[in-house]
């Protein structure tokens, strides 16, 4: 009894070409990738550290990049990871309310202050947006598992 086997190119059968394109791999490394920056994502947004304060509040959703204004525990101030002086500081909010602003409306700025700072400095840069016209300021906390 002859058994046939699988064609050989020697047996005068030609294998063709195969014109599929396996998309396994590219799904399984795109994966990967997706995980990669879904985990490093949340890490590049803060520059400065801070201490923050824990609450149970919900997370506010939001479609423009918000304006950063930080208070670091020896009280000094960052503007979206750039450290300004008190003194600057209504120079600074007056021109990113000229430039971010669009069509009248104030931009989101986020304040996160170190919970160990006193409350009259939050209060002295709550002041400072506020006379800048910067109202829509959502102060940023952290929940009980410590993310923010």
């Amino acid at each position: 009894m002859v058994m046939g086997g699988l064609p050989s190119g020697r047996h005068g059968r030609r294998r063709t070409p195969m014109a599929d394109i396996n998309v396994t791999p590219l799904v399984d490394v795109m994966l990967v990738l997706l995980i990669i920056f879904m985990v490093t994502a949340p890490l590049l947004v803060t520059g400065v550290p801070v201490n923050l304060p824990e609450n149970r509040a919900k997370a506010l959703e939001q479609s423009q990049e918000p304006v950063q204004v930080s208070l670091d525990a020896d009280g000094r101030v960052y503007v979206n990871d750039v450290e300004t002086p008190m003194s600057d500081l209504p120079q600074v909010l007056e021109q990113i309310k000229q430039e971010k602003g669009n069509g009248g409306e104030a931009p989101q700025v986020y304040l996160r202050a170190d919970r160990v700072l006193d409350y009259g400095q939050v209060m002295l840069v709550m002041g400072e947006l506020n006379r800048a016209g910067l109202n829509r300021v959502a102060l940023v906390s952290t929940d009980s598992s410590g993310q923010s």
